[in-house]
């Protein structure tokens, strides 16, 4: 005992002595000791190393595709305000909500930034003019605006593009004289509440009911059950006339008075706290009876007469209920744009900071590998570019590193598979874009077609861009400060808003089948939706697959017209074999939904690749066309790789499938000394990024904590 005592003593006094010595020591200088600079990682801008042999200005406007003026006009006007929360971080500034700000603050940020841009003209013409210049004005502004915060946007989205979209479609004169000035003015705030509680993408199935009391020239909008009220507010009401239902209409119904007060027989909730999109107050309403008068009806597909008479030019009711759904399709078009440029916004930050940011040597006493010198970290982010650019030289030693980093991993390939998406879709948006604003009532189904298909392909895309990105960026990405990461939560609901993207796809390939049915019945050419290639002899794709041949445009459009035209003929006669086995068409259509699934995968990737060559082929020979040979390659090559129809319907042998992997990681090394000049042509300002995307060690040094 007295041993071990002595033992604690003899511990504590030099514990005690050497706490002595160390505050006792005498300081050379008041201040701390730098750590030695040459033994720390420094930041070196990519701009130094990185080589631009095209000019990124010209690839801008190649993939915006117009108002680069007004875009950068609206960039400027939001980064002057403090509204905007400008931010010192690194060096430089940068703008992003505060999304520590509680749900109520930042809804009424949303409504402070509406106001500013308001003040200043930003939404002039948005309802009132008309044309195609003033649209693709619309759709540069809303583009904008949506790279700053989903929230704001889709709060736009809400009021311009669904109720101002209802009332400029649905309704007449009568009604535009009446509510678009005011709304494109704010002088009324407006809601469109289509989606209940127990139905959402069933429109048909909804259930709140209106009836017209002819005695009063009044409609009477009810809410009948729970599972009828209105949520995520988004007026669309079934319509009874003398007891007979005449389908779905949509009503104007006043919900608040002018001091913002609840109308009577209305009741409203708010839906609550979300993972995302906090800035929007969506809510639930119920109506107790709520009378309106019959002009509120929006006429334009049908109408009621004062004695209560149903009226409407459209006999077939189910002509009827597609005519009334037709105007809707803004939403799809703007859901899938704004998709696009999230994941721009994620693979700029992304692809920045892995050119700055180093990990694990070749060898002892050898400088640290740059992320995206790494070939794994190129697949992961390179080809996604090229659907949305080898290694660098690292002086003598380039052999035995290369070796190296082919053995550790493979991130970097996916990193630029990541990068090509973002041009091909980016092509196929403005694509979207130019037939919904040259819409004609002959191109309705077209763009309902094009725009589900290419709403569900680039929302799920988006969503696997956002999650790529911030594993990419380590813990860093993690940070909401640094944006990736939190535009998970803001950008997830785009998968089933506007349409769950699952529905969408099997309306695609429902809609193939009908053009199918319709051209074998008619014994005519298909005409339309881009199906004219089934007219042409079945194309025949060679038995081995050369480099050369893989890169091959004609290659590259004939298997994934083949892939296609297959998937469309298995699906016609799996649909019509379910049905000569007794089944009614709705569910023998159900029954194929695995290729259903895989038909309009096929359909929405052929029609990114032809938006692809579309845009390639009007630029003459250069650098910009070179690059863009390239990233359509990677596109057309990637898409093989990662779709299994390929090699399931035997379009592709095992063999000719490994030379397709071969080819990718060849491009992607290709594409890598690319990379920064390929992000730069997004366009999008260095305060729209974050700081992970340039001086990331200086963002996170201690002075910038006393700051």
């Amino acid at each position: 005992m007295e041993s071990s005592s002595s033992s604690s003593t003899d511990r504590i006094t030099w514990r005690a002595s050497v706490l002595t010595r160390h505050l006792n020591e005498p300081s050379s200088s008041s201040s701390p000791r730098p750590l030695e600079s040459s033994i720390c990682m420094q930041f070196s801008p990519p701009e130094l190393s990185e080589k631009f042999d095209f000019d990124v200005i010209e690839m801008r406007k190649l993939m915006d595709g117009h108002n680069f003026q007004d875009r950068d006009w609206l960039f400027g006007l939001m980064i002057q305000s403090k509204l905007f929360c400008p931010k010192d971080s690194g060096g430089k500034v940068f703008v992003s909500p505060d999304y520590n700000q509680s749900m109520e603050q930042q809804r009424e940020m949303t409504m402070k930034r509406i106001a500013y841009m308001l003040d200043r003209g930003v939404f002039q013409g948005w309802l009132t003019g008309r044309g195609v210049e003033t649209e693709m004005q619309k759709f540069a502004f809303f583009e904008v605006i949506g790279i700053y915060d989903h929230s704001l946007a889709v709060k736009l989205g809400v009021h311009f593009f669904l109720w101002g979209g209802a009332i400029q479609f649905f309704g007449t004169k009568r009604h535009h004289v009446k509510w678009l000035k005011d709304t494109e003015n704010y002088s009324i705030k407006g809601c469109f509440a289509m989606s209940e509680l127990g139905h959402g993408s069933n429109v048909r199935g909804i259930e709140t009911i209106t009836t017209y009391d002819s005695a009063t020239g009044e409609f009477v909008i009810n809410t009948p059950c729970e599972s009828a009220q209105k949520y995520w507010i988004g007026g669309a009401a079934k319509l009874n006339i003398n007891g007979s239902n005449q389908g779905v209409h949509a009503f104007i119904a006043q919900i608040r008075d002018a001091d913002g007060n609840i109308c009577p027989n209305i009741r409203i909730a708010d839906c609550g706290h979300k993972i995302g999109l906090n800035g929007v107050d969506n809510g639930r309403i119920w109506f107790d009876n709520v009378r309106v008068p019959r002009e509120n009806l929006l006429n334009s597909v049908a109408d009621v007469s004062p004695d209560g008479q149903y009226m409407s030019a459209i006999k077939d009711p189910d002509q009827r209920f597609a005519a009334f759904l037709a105007p809707l399709t803004s939403g799809r078009v703007t859901i899938a744009v704004s998709a696009i440029y999230s994941s721009k916004i994620s693979l700029a930050i992304a692809l920045r900071y892995s050119l700055t940011r180093r990990a694990f040597s070749v060898s002892p006493n050898e400088p640290e590998v740059l992320l995206l010198d790494y070939p794994s970290h190129q697949r992961r982010l390179l080809p996604l570019l090229a659907k949305t650019s080898n290694l660098i030289g690292l002086g003598l030693e380039v052999a035995h590193i290369v070796e190296f980093l082919n053995e550790t991993s493979c991130c970097s390939e996916i990193f630029l598979s990541y990068l090509c998406y973002r041009y091909a879709m980016s092509f196929a948006a403005n694509y979207l874009k130019r037939i919904y604003v040259k819409r004609t009532p002959e191109a309705n189904k077209t763009i309902h077609v094009v725009s589900s298909s290419f709403k569900a392909t680039f929302t799920w895309h988006n969503m696997r861009t956002l999650q790529e990105c911030r594993e990419a960026c380590g813990g860093q990405g993690l940070k909401t400060e640094n944006r990736v990461g939190h535009m998970k939560g803001e950008y997830d609901v785009q998968s089933t808003f506007e349409g769950d993207n699952n529905v969408l796809m099997q309306q695609v390939s429902k809609a193939l089948l009908g053009e199918y049915i319709a051209s074998q019945r008619r014994k005519k050419p298909f005409k339309g939706l881009g199906l004219e290639h089934m007219n042409d002899p079945c194309p025949v794709i060679p038995a081995t697959l050369t480099s050369s041949t893989l890169r091959s445009r004609q290659f590259q459009t004939d298997i994934f017209c083949l892939r296609e035209r297959d998937l469309l003929n298995r699906f016609a006669a799996e649909v019509s074999q379910h049905q000569a086995q007794g089944e009614r068409k709705e569910y023998a259509f159900i029954l194929s939904y695995q290729l259903a699934e895989d038909l309009g995968r096929a359909f929405s990737e052929r029609a990114i690749f032809q938006a692809f060559i579309e845009s390639e082929v009007t630029l003459s020979s250069g650098p910009e066309k070179s690059m863009l040979s390239l990233l359509r390659s990677m596109y057309a090559l990637i898409t093989l790789e990662e779709d299994a129809s390929f090699l399931r319907y035997g379009y592709l042998s095992t063999d000719n499938a490994s030379s397709v992997r071969k080819e990718v990681t060849k491009l992607c090394g290709e594409l890598r000394p690319h990379a920064l000049s390929l992000v730069s042509s997004f366009g999008i300002p260095d305060a729209f990024l974050s700081p992970i995307a340039f001086n990331w060690i200086e963002a996170n040094s201690w002075s910038s904590v006393q700051h």
